[in-house]
């Protein structure tokens, strides 16, 4: 298993991604892809994926512009967020 939490590895996720946003399905893709831990079961930590997403105040959600055809809404690190995130670590706010 990864040393990370998984705010950790969304955030890793959108800060690797060109324009620093991803959609769900492309942070699920982000994380089988680059930690062989999570391609074997999918549920779980799916699940615990969305849950951060819509928890952690961290992660924003953004709409598709009109001329950008697909399913799903982006996300997004939050500008006051993007310090936690240092040298692979992501800390707790204090």
């Amino acid at each position: 298993r990864p040393p990370y939490s998984y705010a950790a590895l969304i955030a890793m996720a959108l800060h690797s991604a060109p324009g620093r946003r991803r959609t769900l399905s492309q942070i699920y893709q982000f994380v089988a892809e680059n930690f062989p831990f999570y391609r074997r079961g999918r549920a779980g930590w799916q699940n615990s994926i969305r849950h951060n997403l819509s928890l952690n105040d961290c992660f924003r959600k953004v709409p598709r512009d009109e001329g950008d055809p697909g399913k799903g809404s982006y996300w997004t690190l939050d500008p006051n967020c993007e310090k936690m995130f240092d040298n692979g670590n992501f800390r707790r706010r204090r």
